[in-house]
């Protein structure tokens, strides 16, 4: 079943926190909601940034486009293995990001972010 979304309404925790819940309203002004379970919620969240860019890219025809979140804040913390760090990139409205970062890892990214960067260039790790 196909239902096409006006605009999201909710969003929800289980209480017992074993899914989420996305309510919305149809395209009549119906609403309804689908729940995810907490087993699925991180492959839905790993492919919405893939299928984002997709779509710009499909809408625009410019195979260059990025949707970018603007950086307001940045945290690093110790993991509890300690060969690893966490980083929490965070916007201005609370959207937040953890990457966890392996000790190698860590310092090509401190290097990276040190070095001027040639005008057009992606470099890839």
């Amino acid at each position: 079943m196909e239902i096409k979304v006006r605009q999201l309404t909710t969003c929800e925790v289980a209480s017992d926190g074993g899914a989420i819940s996305l309510g919305f309203e149809d395209l009549a002004g119906n609403p309804a909601a689908v729940s995810v379970s907490l087993n699925q919620v991180g492959a839905l969240i790993m492919t919405l940034p893939g299928l984002l860019e997709a779509a710009l890219k499909a809408r625009y025809g410019d195979q260059s486009l990025r949707y970018a979140y603007p950086l307001a804040s940045w945290a690093i913390e110790q993991a509890t293995d300690t060969t690893q760090r966490i980083i929490t990139l965070q916007t201005e409205d609370g959207f937040k990001v953890r990457f966890s970062i392996p000790k190698a890892e860590q310092s090509l990214l401190g290097e990276a972010l040190t070095q001027p960067m040639p005008e057009m260039s992606v470099r890839p790790n």
